[in-house]
């Protein structure tokens, strides 16, 4: 059974700029490889993380929460 966040709209084009991101910054200076690198791409995977996060919660209080953070 498919997760119920992988249905939603917004994760599934979060996840899709997420890998856009990780294809950008590939071809980024190997200098930056611990800085901008780095924060570039845990800002794109930390969006559909917050979103699966919220889809999963009981409340939506909970939900709205991580929502926001996304």
């Amino acid at each position: 059974m498919e997760k119920s966040h992988k249905r939603l709209d917004v994760w599934q084009k979060s996840f899709t700029l997420a890998k856009s991101i990780y294809e950008v910054t590939g071809v980024f200076p190997p200098e930056e490889k611990y800085g901008l690198i780095s924060q570039m791409r845990r800002a794109a995977v930390s969006i559909p993380s917050n979103i699966a996060e919220g889809a999963a919660r009981q409340t939506n209080k909970d939900a709205i929460h991580f929502f926001v953070v996304a």
